[in-house]
């Protein structure tokens, strides 16, 4: 270990991964201390290996006494705190091998604008919606919590409403600006997402933000919040935005689907699906697919219709809609991520339009070019 005293240890770490544009640090024991820079994990400069000893031990310092204790009888847990007054840091500590590894997530605390992320305009009407459900879906660490607080501090800056944020943990500490926000977190201020859903009723807010939606009875009750006349955004964990949908309707029994289906029609505002790509010169930029909830997608989640979604999606570019691969192909013209990348995250690869290589000038052909304008 390079020092005896863990907690600065591991603020050394940070300020190591921070300074580099990381987004995670992984603590684990038979390797170096690792920074995810650009999608790739790569070890800390100069630091040494860690033994299950030194995990351990950093483990203990960096919980509370309780959250460690809980550690030991659940196997994993989850836990949040402010670095520096510059980031907020996401963790997950875990069992894994007879040891315990740390997983964190560096989370800037200044929120980035929608525009500033690279979403489509049409986003900001999601936003402005007086009801309804948004949901955000894509994989882990592809930006959606950055993006829900983008969206919740467009609310904030615009609306004098009450927002109400159910999280496990709180990553984005939201301040009051026109909007009152009120954030629980799941372990500390509620004891589950299903109690808190409940409840949310009862506490009179405009906004909800759900963290995730994990189950049957967390589904069913943030359809129930969008349903009464809330604005709700919700996560979840899929590969595109019809899938999004399928998730929904399929963790209910057989009989009941035909009823959610309709629920979800009804609610659905729009669906924000997204990745991270690597840029070429460094940094991470987001490619997205939105779907916006016009009658013809009601109409085909309301009868179950969601393979013909996509098609919706791009034949309704006019209506702020737009593919994923329509997204990347943007990208690659503008030269910011290369052509391996894009393919690497794309369900449909060869809808992804490349750009034209430019050919060299041949001798002449400038001059003859100039006669054939004239």
């Amino acid at each position: 270990m390079p020092a005896q005293n863990d907690p600065t240890v591991i603020s050394a770490w940070i300020a190591a991964a921070w300074k580099a544009g990381g987004t995670d640090l992984l603590l684990t024991a038979g390797v170096p201390p690792l920074s995810r820079v650009d999608g790739d994990y790569a070890p800390l400069e100069d630091e040494s290996v860690l033994s299950a000893d030194d995990t351990e031990r950093l483990t203990k310092s960096i919980l509370a006494p309780e959250l460690y204790a809980q550690l030991h009888e659940r196997q994993q847990i989850d836990f949040s705190f402010t670095w520096r007054d510059d980031v907020r840091v996401r963790g997950n500590a875990f069992q894994q091998r007879g040891s315990t590894a740390i997983a964190l997530r560096i989370i800037p605390l200044v929120i980035p604008t929608l525009n500033e992320l690279g979403l489509p305009p049409v986003v900001e009407q999601f936003a402005d919606a007086p009801s309804g459900l948004v949901l955000l879906t894509g994989p882990t660490g592809a930006g959606k919590s950055t993006t829900l607080a983008s969206l919740i501090d467009h609310v904030n800056s615009t609306r004098p409403c009450h927002i109400l944020t159910i999280e496990d943990p709180i990553e984005y500490v939201h301040s009051h600006k026109r909007a009152v926000v009120s954030q629980r977190e799941i372990g500390i201020d509620a004891a589950d997402f299903h109690s808190a859903l409940r409840a949310a009723l009862r506490e009179d807010p405009d906004v909800i933000l759900v963290g995730e939606m994990r189950d049957l009875e967390s589904i069913s009750a943030t359809l129930t919040l969008a349903e009464t006349g809330h604005l709700v955004f919700a996560t979840l964990h899929t590969n595109d935005t019809a899938q999004a949908l399928d998730r929904i309707v399929d963790v209910f029994p057989s009989d009941r689907r035909d009823q959610i289906q309709v629920q979800l029609s009804a609610t659905l505002q729009g669906v924000i699906y997204q990745r991270l790509i690597p840029k070429i010169e460094g940094g991470m930029v987001g490619a997205f697919e939105i779907m916006v909830a016009t009658n013809a997608v009601k109409n085909l989640v309301r009868e179950g219709k969601t393979r013909q979604l996509r098609n919706v999606i791009s034949t309704h570019q006019s209506e702020g809609m737009i593919t994923l691969e329509s997204s990347l192909s943007d990208l690659l013209a503008e030269g910011l991520i290369s052509e391996e990348h894009a393919v690497a995250v794309s369900l449909h690869p060869r809808e992804i339009k490349l750009p034209r290589p430019i050919l060299p000038e041949q001798p002449g052909e400038g001059s003859r070019r100039h006669r054939l304008r004239k």
